[in-house]
C-alpha cells in the first residue's frame, strides 16, 4: 500500500462514478490498456532497445496508460542531492535532459525515495509531507503519483505521473506504474551490468596489449642478439642459420607490435601483416627484390596469422638463399587471394633455377622446409609445389573455418 495524504481515502475502483455505467465500461477499458503497456514495455526490454530509448518509451506509454498529459523519469544524482528529468513527456522544451529538482523532501520523487514507498498525492495544494517543486507549479500540476526505480543495486531513480486534472489516482493506477518500474528497474539493472562488463573487458584488452607490447620488446631484444652474433661469429654457415632464427623471432616480434595497436588482439589483417614481414625480408636479402600483392581486408585469428607469416617467411628465405644461387637481380613474389568460398592461397614464387633433382619435399631434410610443412598441416592445408620454368612456386591453400 501506498502512504496516502492525511483526509485522502482509497476509491473503490469497481463502481468509481456511482452507478454510471459508461464511466465503468471507461475505467475497464483502461486497465486493459494498462496491462497491454506493461507486456508491450517487456517486450521492448527483452529486444535490448537501448536504455535512452526505453526510458522515453515509459514516459510516454505510462502516462497513456493514466491519462495524463505529463510523465517523467527523475535520475538520482547522490553527489549533488537532485534529480535530473532523464526523460519525459508534456514538459516545457528545455526541460528533459536538463532540468534538476532537490531530491529531499522538496519534491514527491524526494519524498518516495527517502522513505523508500510509492506516493501518490492527489491534492498537491495541501501537501504537507513536501514541498511542490516549482516546475509542477509552472504546468499546473495538480497531483503526482511516484515510485521508485529499483534494480539489484542502488536506486536509479523515480518513475513519476502527475496530472493537472481533478480526478483522482487510485490504487490500481500505483500497480500499473509499479509494473512499469519493475520493469525499467530491471533493464536499467541489466544496463549497469553491460558497462560494468565493457569496462572490465576493456580492462583486460589494455593487459593484453601491454602484455603483447612487452613481448614484442622481449623478442626484439632476442632477434637483435642473433643479429649480432650472426654478424660476431666468424662462420658463414653459422652466421646464415643465425640470420633465418633472427627472422623468424622477428616474424613473431612483428605480430605482437601489431596487436599493440589493435582494439581488437584476437584477430589481425593476414595482409596488412605479410606485407610488414616481407618489408623487412626485403632490406635483409638484398641481392633479390620482393614483389608483394596481398589482398587487404582478410581478418583471421592472431595464431593462425603467426604461423602463416612463419611459413612466409621460411619460402621467402629458401628463395632468396637456394634459387638465384646468391646472384643479384633475383626477383620473389608473395601473393595472397581468397576466394568466393573463403579459402585462402598464399604463393610464393621465383624465377630461379629450380628445384635440385631428388628433393623430396614429402620428407624434407631441411628445417626451414620442416617448418613450412609442419605449420601447414597445423593449419588443416595443403602445399602444391609447381614448376614456373623458370623458377618455382610454392602455394598453400587454407580453407577457411568459421570462426577464422
Amino acid at each position: 500500500m501506498c502512504p496516502l495524504q492525511n483526509g485522502d481515502s482509497p476509491v473503490v475502483e469497481s463502481n468509481p462514478a456511482g452507478d454510471d455505467p459508461e464511466v465503468t465500461l471507461r475505467a475497464l477499458h483502461q486497465r486493459v490498456r494498462q496491462q497491454e503497456i506493461l507486456a508491450e514495455l517487456g517486450v521492448l526490454a527483452l529486444h535490448g532497445a537501448s536504455l535512452d530509448d526505453l526510458l522515453s518509451d515509459t514516459a510516454r506509454l505510462t502516462a497513456e496508460g493514466l491519462g495524463s498529459r505529463f510523465s517523467k523519469v527523475l535520475e538520482h544524482l547522490p553527489s549533488e542531492k537532485r534529480f535530473l528529468v532523464r526523460a519525459g513527456v508534456g514538459w516545457q522544451d528545455g526541460i528533459v535532459g536538463k532540468a534538476t529538482i532537490g531530491a529531499d523532501l522538496e519534491s514527491p520523487a524526494g519524498f518516495a525515495l527517502h522513505t523508500g514507498k510509492p506516493v501518490i498525492s492527489n491534492h498537491l495544494e495541501n501537501e504537507e509531507r513536501f514541498r511542490t517543486p516549482e516546475l509542477l507549479r509552472q504546468h499546473g500540476i495538480h497531483r503526482a503519483m511516484n515510485v521508485i526505480l529499483q534494480g539489484d543495486g542502488r536506486p536509479f531513480g523515480v518513475l513519476e505521473v502527475d496530472s493537472q486534472s481533478d480526478e483522482k489516482f487510485v490504487e490500481q493506477d500505483l500497480a500499473f506504474l509499479q509494473g512499469a518500474a519493475n520493469i525499467l528497474g530491471m533493464a536499467i539493472e541489466r544496463e549497469r551490468h553491460q558497462r560494468s562488463l565493457e569496462m572490465a573487458l576493456e580492462r583486460h584488452q589494455v593487459l593484453l596489449r601491454e602484455m603483447s607490447h612487452r613481448v614484442k620488446n622481449s623478442l626484439m631484444i632476442v632477434s637483435g642478439l642473433l643479429h649480432l652474433q650472426a654478424s660476431d661469429v666468424g662462420d658463414p654457415v653459422l652466421t646464415s642459420h643465425l640470420e633465418e632464427a633472427a627472422h623468424r623471432v622477428s616474424a613473431i616480434a612483428k605480430a605482437h607490435d601489431r596487436l599493440t595497436y589493435r582494439g581488437d588482439i584476437e584477430r589481425m589483417d593476414l595482409g596488412e601483416y605479410i606485407e610488414t614481414i616481407c618489408k623487412d625480408l626485403d632490406a635483409s636479402v638484398a641481392h633479390c627484390v620482393i614483389h608483394v600483392d596481398a589482398r587487404r581486408g582478410i581478418e583471421i585469428l592472431t595464431d593462425r596469422a603467426i604461423s602463416v607469416a612463419l611459413v612466409v617467411n621460411e619460402l621467402i628465405t629458401n628463395a632468396a638463399k637456394h634459387a638465384y644461387g646468391g646472384r643479384a637481380g633475383g626477383q620473389i613474389w608473395v601473393v595472397l587471394t581468397e576466394d568466393d568460398d573463403g579459402n585462402l592461397t598464399i604463393s610464393v614464387s621465383d624465377e630461379g633455377d629450380g628445384l635440385p633433382q631428388g628433393v623430396n619435399l614429402d620428407k624434407p631434410k631441411g628445417l626451414g622446409m620442416r617448418i613450412v610443412t609442419a605449420f601447414v598441416q597445423q593449419l588443416n592445408g595443403t602445399l602444391k609445389v609447381r614448376d614456373r620454368n623458370p623458377g618455382t612456386e610454392f602455394a598453400i591453400t587454407l580453407p577457411q573455418p568459421t570462426t577464422r
